[in-house]
Formats: C-alpha cells, sequence, structure tokens
C-alpha cells in the first residue's frame, strides 16, 4: 500500500504524503485559488476609500467619520485574525476561506443599502470579521501544500494578488463615482469582489497535508508562546510591523506632498499614484522565486535596501524622479512582504496558522501605529521629517533582517 492510501481522508479528499511542486495541476490551482483569493480581499477591504468625500457629502459626517468605513475593516481584520486562524486548525484551511469569502461578499453587496452612517460601519465592521479568515489561513494553507522549494513562487503570486486587489479595490468605485452615486459605485466594486470570490471558491483544491488540532484557550496560548519564543519567527514579525508602517506612513502623506508646491497636482491626478501599486505585483512574484534560487536572508535585506533608496530619491523635488523614487520603495515593500510572509509558514512547522495570523497582526498594527505616528513627523517638519520617520524604520528592518542570516 502507498503513502498516500495509508492516509486519512479529511475534506472530501484524500490526504496525500508529498507536497505540490511548481508546473503540477494541483500547483497551478492552487495559485489561481489564492491569486483570487488575494484580489477578493483587498478589493473588499479598501473599497471605501475611494468614496470617503461622497460618505461625507451624502450623510453630513465630518471626514474623520467618513474614514472610520475604512479604518473599522482593517482594525477588526486585524483583531479577527488570530481568532480566524484557531479556527481552521479545528475545521480545516479551506473550509474557513471558502466561509470566509462567502459572508464577506454577501455582505459587501448589502452594505450599499445602509440608510444611515452607523449601519454602514457596521456592516463594514462586520466585512472586515468575515475578511479576516482569507490572509489568517492562506498563507499557512500554501505552506502546508506547496514544497518548500517552491514556496516562495507560490506565495509571490498570492501577494500579486493582495496588490492588484488593493489597486482595484482604490479604482473601480473611484471610475464608478464619476457617473453614478457612491452606492452604486460601492455596490459595482462588492459584485467585482463576489465574482473574485467565486474564481476562489471553486478552483481552491481541498487540504491534503492538513491535520485537525484540539482548539482550547490553553493550547491556542501555549502555540502562540512557543511561535515568540522562537528569535528567527520574532524578528520576521517584527520585520512586518516596521515594513507595513513604514509603507503605509509614505504613501498616508505622499499625497499632500504632491497636492502642494512646487507639485501643485490636481486631486485627480494624485489619485492615480496609486498605479505604483502594480510594481508589487510584479516584484513580490519575482522576490519570491528568487528567494528559493538565491536564499531568503539574501532576497529580504536586497528588497529593504530598494525600499530606502527609493525613499531617499523622492526628496528630489522633480515630480519624474519622486514618481521613480515611490516605484522603487512600492516595488521593494512587496517583495520584502512576500518573501517574510513566505519564511513564516517555512519555519513554523507546526500550527502554522497561528504563526502567519501573529505575522499579520503585527503588519496591520505597524499600519496603524506607524501611521499614526509619521502624521507627527508630518506636521514637525513635512515630508523630509516624514522620509526622516519612515527611514528609521527601514533601517531597524535591515538591523533585523541582516540578524537572519545567521
Amino acid at each position: 500500500m502507498s503513502r498516500a492510501t495509508r492516509e486519512t481522508q479529511l475534506d472530501g479528499a484524500t490526504r496525500v504524503a508529498d507536497p505540490v511542486e511548481r508546473g503540477s495541476r494541483r500547483y497551478r490551482a492552487i495559485t489561481v485559488a489564492l491569486f483570487a483569493a488575494g484580489l477578493t480581499t483587498f478589493v473588499s477591504m479598501y473599497s471605501a476609500q475611494a468614496l470617503l468625500p461622497a460618505l461625507t457629502d451624502d450623510f453630513a459626517v465630518p471626514p474623520g467619520v467618513a474614514a472610520l468605513a475604512v479604518s473599522v475593516t482593517t482594525g477588526l481584520v486585524a483583531l479577527a485574525i488570530v481568532p480566524a486562524s484557531v479556527l481552521s486548525e479545528r475545521f480545516g484551511r479551506t473550509r474557513v476561506m471558502v466561509v470566509s469569502a462567502t459572508v464577506s461578499s454577501v455582505v459587501g453587496v448589502l452594505a450599499p443599502l445602509s440608510p444611515n452612517m452607523a449601519v454602514l460601519l457596521t456592516a463594514r465592521a462586520l466585512q472586515g470579521i468575515a475578511l479576516a479568515g482569507i490572509p489568517a489561513v492562506a498563507m499557512a494553507y500554501l505552506a502546508e501544500e506547496v514544497h518548500g522549494r517552491d514556496l516562495g513562487s507560490a506565495m509571490g503570486r498570492y501577494i500579486a494578488g493582495t496588490t492588484i486587489g488593493g489597486l482595484l479595490g482604490r479604482l473601480v468605485p473611484a471610475a464608478v463615482l464619476d457617473v453614478a452615486s457612491w452606492r452604486w459605485a460601492m455596490e459595482v466594486a462588492a459584485l467585482t469582489a463576489l465574482a473574485l470570490a467565486v474564481v476562489m471558491t471553486r478552483t481552491l483544491p481541498a487540504s491534503h497535508r492538513f491535520r485537525p488540532q484540539r482548539v482550547h484557550p490553553r493550547i491556542v496560548v501555549a502555540n502562540i508562546a512557543a511561535h515568540v519564543r522562537e528569535p528567527a519567527l520574532c524578528t520576521l514579525f517584527a520585520l512586518g510591523f516596521l515594513l507595513m508602517g513604514g509603507f503605509v506612513s509614505a504613501y498616508n502623506f505622499l499625497g499632500f506632498r504632491l497636492l502642494a508646491a512646487p507639485f501643485s497636482l490636481p486631486a485627480a491626478a494624485v489619485g492615480l499614484v496609486f498605479l505604483l501599486y502594480l510594481a508589487g505585483t510584479w516584484t513580490s512574484t519575482a522576490a519570491g522565486s528568487a528567494a528559493d534560487r538565491f536564499g531568503r536572508p539574501r532576497v529580504l535585506l536586497g528588497a529593504i535596501v530598494v525600499m530606502a533608496v527609493g525613499l531617499m530619491v523622492t526628496l528630489i523635488p522633480v515630480l519624474p524622479v519622486v514618481l521613480v523614487g515611490m516605484l522603487l520603495f512600492t516595488g521593494g515593500f512587496f517583495a520584502a512582504h512576500a518573501v517574510a510572509s513566505g519564511w513564516v509558514g517555512l519555519l513554523a512547522t507546526e500550527h502554522r496558522a497561528e504563526a502567519s495570523s501573529m505575522y499579520l497582526f503585527a503588519y496591520y498594527l505597524g499600519s496603524s501605529i506607524a501611521g499614526a505616528c509619521a502624521g507627527l513627523a508630518y506636521a514637525a517638519g513635512g515630508w523630509p521629517a516624514t522620509v526622516v520617520f519612515v527611514g528609521a524604520l527601514l533601517v531597524a528592518a535591515a538591523a533585523s533582517a541582516a540578524t537572519l542570516r545567521r
């Protein structure tokens, strides 16, 4: 009897002994499904960002209240990531991802019907909780199913999906808003996310290498404590915080710089700066493949250096040069994120979902905390002070990445 035959059955499919390798039919199905998963998650997460001025006008609320339509979603994604990963340990990776995509898509379709801002914020909060199941589980699923030498490439394709999803989540509703109300704009984005969720659920292969774990608070705490005691994993968690914190800080205040002299760009043109996210679509995949070939420490440190170089270039007050600098900065960020996130799943040989969720918790926490601190830097010294702040985060990230070489 073969090893695969001796394995037990789970999620309606026979668990196989060998991981999936690049070039196989199953590998292609996994990467297509996870690419769609990244798309649907980030389209849903950021679909309200381009609509904030319209929400302010329609509901007669301050801009800060309208901005909660984005922050409550991302904040609750962070808070729900660990619980979602725990559920996946008990009920299976694919089941949690499918339920997450289904529930978040249904809530997203209903959200534009909200009669007031309070109902809309409630819907966006529920959507954030539902969405957490995909990022919390996707990395663990890939680490379990894909062979280690091909994991970087597979993870890069998932990260590429998140970059394009983040871009579409901003551009699709913004385009519809030119010809219709914010409700129709949000609805079109929600239907786009729903279509992508259908692609994910129809192509996602069942977990063949997953082993269910007991779920108990003491067990969860023990699993998390075991990951925290692993120095390399803690370093990767810190890198998630530092990298995402620096990335969000730069993009939060780049728009202010481009609106002001000497550039004085119109708001519509400033919005197109998010097209630079497309750089991450290529670099995340390329970095994953390069990490498989040349080693993760070398590629990770190189990506951080590219971020730092791009950041320094943005200090030159010439528009094409600033855009080139942000292109390097953006490409370097997504490359570093693809390598670091994939490395977490490779190092955590047990309880991968908790490890991946801890990385993502730090990742979104960095967005929140560092983004707020960057506001103080910008208020104190404009863009140069923001560059100094983000640069300090990148120096810390480079130092952390250097320790992983050992």
